[in-house]
């Protein structure tokens, strides 16, 4: 690693079954009942449907669709509450809401349209009490980044908000004491007036923070150094060291080749990993999701625009593996490994085994639940 810079929940499988009560079991065919009685975990994603249609899935290990609920557009991540069951699924940048669902089926989902003057990234993590919703925003007009704080026992009502200390914020973790809020800070200015259009790819400026959820208060800030201020920040991931893990997106020419993946320890500068040029090049400036399996030690990149992924020893940064696998961008651990998803609508999961439902595309992430 070179050094650089300035200074989910998972849940019992029996737990799963319990809280999702008969409502869910019955729902099953009996294969899918002995599949889900049968997994160490079940998996969560967006999707799209051949057919156009949005929605997200809950998955069996062995790649079955266990439960669907249908969204009114692109979604993008989920996140988890292990304390009252429910999941949430965020609009695809630049979307306008967030579906809360109940993996039981017992309550019907409830959709949550952004407040005036914002949009969402993608992504979002509950506080550890399941009380509260944290969700990354754009507030367009200034150009500035923002975390929303919703009520999750109120219907999810809009209760405040804080800085992101930076421009164009994406994935946002909460660390392990339970206060803090790390944030990837992508530095792109986007306006909902202009799509997705990049507006300031020549001034950009990402960023990775600290941040006390509680209060709102910036713990850490670290920014990349000037001669990699295109190099946005975008996803993340801890190692079993509370170690963050966050690939990057690089917005300079495409004949630059910059390190794409870097660790964060708290109260230190930023570390980048040093890879070999074929792999590297594998990827093309493009790492689409992050995942850390804390048992193996191992961490998982991906790359859509590059057809390949990575996994690497966290303790030392050494890449142990490459594959090749079209638009695979989705990764969870399972197991010693990893599940992969794609756009093509494959699910690899350890060992090589591979499943595919044709009526389905999935969408750039995937989690793991149990």
């Amino acid at each position: 690693m070179a050094m650089i810079g300035k200074c989910t929940g998972l849940i019992d499988r029996r737990d799963f079954l319990k809280a999702a009560g008969a409502a869910f079991l019955s729902s099953l065919t009996p294969k899918a009942f002995a599949d889900t009685l049968a997994a160490d975990a079940v998996f969560a994603t967006a999707y799209q449907r051949r057919d156009g249609a949005y929605g997200a899935a809950i998955l069996s290990e062995a790649g079955k669709i266990l439960q669907t609920v249908e969204l009114p557009d692109r979604g993008h991540d989920i996140t988890f509450d292990p304390v009252s069951g429910r999941s949430v699924v965020f609009a695809r940048q630049p979307g306008t809401f967030f579906v809360a669902f109940d993996h039981a089926g017992r309550t019907p989902p409830v959709t949550v349209e952004s407040v005036s003057g914002r949009h969402f990234f993608g992504h979002g993590v509950f506080s550890p009490d399941g009380a509260l919703l944290y969700a990354t925003e754009n507030d367009f007009d200034n150009a500035a980044g923002m975390v929303g704080i919703y009520d999750a026992r109120n219907g999810f009502a809009r209760i405040g908000e804080f800085p992101t200390h930076g421009v164009g914020p994406h994935e946002l973790l909460l660390l392990g004491d339970g206060r803090t809020i790390a944030i990837a800070n992508g530095g792109i200015e986007t306006h909902p007036d202009f799509g997705r259009a990049k507006l300031n790819l020549p001034t950009m400026k990402p960023s990775y923070v600290l941040v006390d959820r509680r209060n709102g208060d910036l713990i850490e800030k670290h920014e990349l150094p000037p001669e990699l201020h295109q190099l946005s920040i975008r996803h993340m991931d801890t190692d079993e060291t509370g170690a963050v893990w966050f690939g990057c997106q690089h917005e300079g020419p495409a004949t630059e080749r910059p390190a794409l993946v870097g660790r964060a320890v708290r109260g230190k500068e930023l570390e980048l990993v040093e890879m070999a040029p074929k792999v590297l090049s594998g990827f093309r400036n493009y790492i689409g999701s992050v995942a850390a399996n804390r048992d193996a030690g191992t961490v998982a990149v991906t790359s859509p625009q590059g057809n390949s992924y990575a996994v690497i020893e966290a303790a030392t940064s050494k890449v142990l593996k490459v594959e090749r696998l079209t638009e695979v961008c989705g990764v969870a651990p399972d197991h010693a490994g990893f599940m992969v998803t794609t756009g093509t609508g494959e699910i690899v999961v350890p060992e090589d085994r591979s499943f595919e439902e044709n009526d389905f595309v999935w969408d750039n992430h995937v989690l793991r639940i149990g």
